[in-house]
């Protein structure tokens, strides 16, 4: 066989342009510190850390709902406390109310801090975090509770609390809104595990005792109002048992409706803690997960540039030997 100089230079091109393309995948790898550029260099490392990424940016919003979920429950914490303290305050003058030696004056006043209470009650019933009711429920771009103490003319009266009604006025039963209004939100914390969170305002005024006895807090408030004035339950005529009533019932349900605050403050600190650990716990994930993707499209840059450096040395040496091997020029077929 007969080996041209057509031959040797065909041949060397053809080496010349693997070493070139060998070098320039070098260099690629090198700036961008991946090992793949594209899905042709290795689909099965392409699809994994696809998914790889995938799994990362998942749990970054896992981690993002957690912190927020962290957020409403401070927050709902801290709301429970001041109802809890608005509560321990009625009790202490249920108490005191009932000191046979106080006067029709001294109830009264009493009385007007109750309505006050009954107030305060409500504003920490409305508690907005994040431009949301904490115990709104699902309807959470409305106040869920109001209060009322005044009559058509103006004048002051007993204090009523009550479920508000999106638009104005007052929730009846089997209205749809008290639904929305006792519905429990969830929240996604890691990849098909959801939790509720939320306290509404119907797990605070409304509840059974350990007696299994239906309490509202609401309809507490006001035979509290009516015993001060020297009324029956409904305030339709005088009663002369309401001051008993005032250290009796009233007093009891009083301290049920704290019980039961204790335990819904409970839980929400449990969720808390709840959510710290599936917190840690997709931190964890995420870095190992990161950990695995670096292993997976990250070069070692080390190796790299060893390799690289190779590449320059074998170019080099094929240059030289082909400018030795090659010798004729289009001078030596002119001549």
């Amino acid at each position: 066989m007969r080996v041209t100089n057509k031959m040797l230079s065909s041949s060397f091109l053809a080496d010349m342009r693997g070493n070139l393309a060998n070098m320039q995948k070098l260099q690629q790898q090198l700036t961008s510190g991946k090992e793949i550029r594209r899905p042709s260099d290795d689909p099965f490392k392409v699809a994994r850390a696809m998914q790889l990424t995938t799994d990362i940016n998942t749990n970054k919003q896992y981690n993002e709902n957690i912190t927020n979920t962290i957020n409403w429950l401070d927050t709902t914490d801290t709301a429970l406390g001041q109802a809890g303290n608005v509560l321990q305050r009625v009790r202490e003058l249920l108490v005191s109310a009932g000191n046979a030696g106080y006067s029709v004056n001294e109830r009264k006043a009493v009385k007007d801090e109750i309505n006050q209470k009954v107030g305060e009650l409500a504003q920490v019933l409305n508690t907005n975090f994040d431009g949301k009711y904490v115990f709104g429920g699902s309807r959470g771009t409305t106040k869920p509770v109001d209060v009322e103490n005044r009559d058509a003319l103006g004048n002051i009266k007993n204090a009523e609390l009550f479920f508000y009604k999106n638009g104005g006025g007052k929730l009846a039963t089997g209205d749809n809104e008290l639904d929305m209004l006792s519905s429990k939100l969830q929240v996604e914390i890691s990849q098909g595990v959801t939790m509720d969170y939320n306290v509404t305002s119907t797990d605070i005024l409304k509840f059974t005792n350990e007696k299994g006895e239906q309490i509202d807090i609401a309809d507490l408030f006001k035979r509290i109002t009516n015993h001060l004035d020297g009324k029956n339950d409904s305030g339709t005529a005088l009663d002369p048992t309401s001051v008993s009533k005032l250290t009796g019932d009233d007093l009891l349900q009083i301290t049920d409706s704290i019980t039961n605050l204790l335990r819904i403050r409970s839980e929400v600190g449990a969720k808390e803690n709840r959510m710290d650990s599936a917190k840690d716990k997709n931190e964890e994930e995420n870095f190992n997960m990161t950990e695995l993707l670096s292993k997976t499209e990250d070069i070692d840059i080390t190796q790299k540039t060893m390799e690289f450096a190779t590449m320059q040395t074998v170019y080099t040496a094929s240059l030289q030997t082909s400018a030795r091997v090659i010798q004729p020029s289009l001078l030596d077929y002119l001549r």
